[in-house]
């Protein structure tokens, strides 16, 4: 009988939370406190009518038996494909935030398994308190951890902050040619150019937007969502849209975050954002880091003055002030009592796990090997330590062809990875090798892709650790 798999990976950290799972004929409940748990689930014909190749598949979050969510989707048993549900796509899929927690969900819809991707679906769903004010509860103030270095604290990251949807993209696609688009998206995207060399002209404007899906983007909610889940780094890369984009004056010439020739979130967006959480939220501080790494060099990059003026556009009339990479050794008392609570630096000499072999994996298992040889020898003397979770699989040959052509359009191959990894680096990082390498002197952050209460609870856990 013909079937279909879906892992599901689940993270709570709430007593009294169970996440039940269910398939035709078949299902499991979770009620584990602070595991990260993997299982498997099959729809599988023999389980349904005879007339019938689709079966539900759906999930439910409860707190002492009060319905949260209930999210669900039809699984087509012979050909893998999803019907009606709740999940077909990212967009469908944003954090949920209800009472006192934060439901952070996603579903990963998986193709034939071609070039290694996975051929089962994944579901992963988070459940955590809402992180919102997570400084303030583990340095309240007049506290002693209060008095110690802000540097001491661990920060969870959203990596690639600004590709958190297409809107500008799309907009910048809906007015360009066929030419302009092979030029500037093929041209600093190797693996665009491989797809685009395989259809005709007239499909390349089609499956432009699922490219630039597949490549770019990164994360699914808002940053004001991102903010409230815990997030408290971010690097952008300042920059103007490809001077071949620039002329169609199809969106205002101004600093975008740039993903290689890829415009995202617009600077003032992020600092508009960040200052008005911090307004609201009088005890928790923001790390912005500024980087130009893969930007073209049709891709102006934003200067001083540029980032300067925009900077003291957002903060007019604001009740707060910008530090600097001089201000991370700082007490958190200091900097919440002279109001610098957004700290804007530039290519600091950091330190990080990434490298393009270990990274390009769909498994994992490579990055949690760079990790642990990491933590026999931790880095020491760089002011900001990365602990990258997210793999890049966009950098392994076949996948975005096989994600953009074989699978379905809301395919993701960062997606793919996103489980997978988390369930395996994120325990480590909670563990002795988390503990060696934050040893580190530095700030020490933590980034992953589709930013995840898991991520948040993570570095949480570690920042206590760290003040005692």
């Amino acid at each position: 009988m013909p079937s279909k798999g879906v892992k599901v990976y689940t993270y709570n950290a709430v007593q009294g939370i169970e996440i039940q799972f269910s398939v035709p004929k078949g299902g499991i409940t979770k009620r584990d406190v602070w595991a990260f748990t993997v299982d498997q689930l099959e729809v599988d014909k023999k389980n349904l009518s005879a007339f019938d190749m689709s079966g539900k598949f759906e999930f439910w979050v409860r707190r002492d038996g009060r319905e949260l969510t209930h999210q669900w989707l039809e699984v087509n048993t012979l050909t893998g494909a999803l019907g009606n549900g709740t999940m077909k796509n990212m967009e469908q899929t944003p954090s949920i935030f209800v009472e006192d927690l934060v439901v952070v969900y996603g579903f990963y819809d998986a193709g034939p398994g071609h070039a290694g991707l996975p051929k089962q679906h994944q579901c992963y769903v988070n459940v955590t308190r809402n992180w919102e004010d997570w400084m303030r509860d583990v340095a309240p103030p007049g506290s002693g951890q209060a008095s110690k270095p802000f540097n001491k604290l661990i920060l969870p990251s959203s990596h690639d902050i600004g590709m958190n949807n297409l809107s500008t993209a799309q907009a910048l696609l809906q007015h360009a040619g066929t030419g302009v688009i092979k030029e500037v998206i093929g041209g600093s995207l190797p693996r665009a150019f491989e797809v685009f060399n395989k259809v005709s002209d007239s499909a390349v404007n089609h499956i432009a937007p699922d490219i630039i899906r597949a490549l770019a983007v990164t994360q699914k909610d808002t940053l004001e969502t991102i903010l409230k889940i815990g997030a408290r780094y971010f690097e952008f890369r300042p920059a103007k849209i490809h001077r071949r984009f620039a002329r169609l004056n199809a969106v205002e010439d101004t600093i975008y975050f740039q993903h290689g020739a890829i415009p995202g979130m617009s600077y003032k967006q992020l600092l508009h954002d960040v200052v008005n959480f911090l307004q609201e939220h009088r005890d928790e501080i923001v790390v912005v880091q500024h980087r130009w790494d893969g930007i073209p060099p049709d891709c102006p990059r934003a200067t001083d003055d540029e980032l300067r003026d925009i900077l003291n556009d957002v903060l007019r009339d604001k009740d707060l002030r910008a530090g600097g990479v001089e201000d991370l050794k700082k007490s958190i008392k200091d900097l919440r009592n002279t109001k610098t609570r957004l700290l804007i630096t530039k290519n600091v000499n950091q330190v990080s796990n990434y490298d393009d072999a270990a990274s390009a994996t769909l498994t994992g298992d490579p990055i949690v090997q760079k990790l642990t040889d990491m933590s026999h020898n931790p880095p020491r003397g760089h002011p900001i330590l990365l602990l990258q979770c997210q793999a890049t699989a966009t950098n392994i040959r076949d996948v975005i062809v096989a994600s953009v052509l074989d699978s379905d359009v809301s395919t993701s191959p960062l997606l793919a990875t996103k489980a997978i990894c988390d369930s395996k680096i994120l325990p480590l990082l909670r563990g002795d090798v988390g503990r060696s390498l934050t040893r580190e002197e530095g700030l020490v952050v933590i980034l992953n892709d589709f930013f995840d209460g898991g991520t948040a609870d993570t570095a949480v856990a570690i920042s206590r650790e760290r003040l005692r």
